[in-house]
C-alpha cells in the first residue's frame, strides 16, 4: 500500500495544526497552511522539489505578512476605554458630602463610594468632581 504524496502533506498540516492549538502559536498555523498548499501541488501532479518550494514560499510568506499585522493588532490599546478605564476623567455629582474619608457620589448613573484626593479638601452635596481614579469600590474625585 503506497500512500500518495498529498496524503503525507496534509498529515503533516494536521500535525502542524496540533501544537497550534495547544500552544496559541500561530506560526504553527502558518506551516500548516504551507502543508495544505504543497498537498494541493502534490495533488496536481507536482514534484518534490515544487512542493516543498510551496510549502516553504507560503509558510514564509504567510509569516512575513500576518505576524507583524498580528503584533501590531495586539500592540494596540483598545479605542474606547472599557470598565474602570472609562470611569476615569468623567465628571459625577456628590450626593453626601466627600472628603478624605470617603462619601458618595453618581457616576455614570450609578451611586459609587467615593473619597476625596486631596484629603484636607470637601465637596458638598450638588457640586461637580472629576473622578481622578477607581481604588477598588471606591472613586478618587478631584
Amino acid at each position: 500500500m503506497d500512500i500518495e504524496a498529498w496524503v503525507w502533506w496534509l498529515i503533516g498540516a494536521a500535525g502542524l495544526g496540533i501544537p497550534l492549538v495547544l500552544t496559541a502559536m500561530p506560526e504553527f498555523g502558518m506551516f500548516a497552511v504551507g502543508a495544505l498548499a504543497a498537498a494541493g501541488v502534490a495533488g496536481l501532479g507536482g514534484g518534490v522539489v515544487s512542493q516543498v518550494l510551496v510549502f516553504v514560499v507560503v509558510s514564509v510568506a504567510l509569516i512575513a505578512v500576518v505576524r507583524p499585522i498580528a503584533n501590531r493588532h495586539l500592540s494596540q490599546q483598545p479605542a474606547h476605554a472599557t470598565g474602570i478605564e472609562a470611569l476615569k476623567g468623567r465628571q459625577a455629582v456628590v450626593l453626601e458630602r466627600v472628603d478624605g474619608s470617603g462619601g458618595r457620589i453618581k457616576l455614570a448613573g450609578e451611586v459609587w463610594s467615593a473619597r476625596a484626593l486631596d484629603g484636607d479638601t470637601s465637596y458638598e452635596p450638588g457640586q461637580q468632581v472629576d473622578v481622578v481614579e477607581i481604588d477598588g469600590a471606591t472613586a478618587v474625585v478631584l
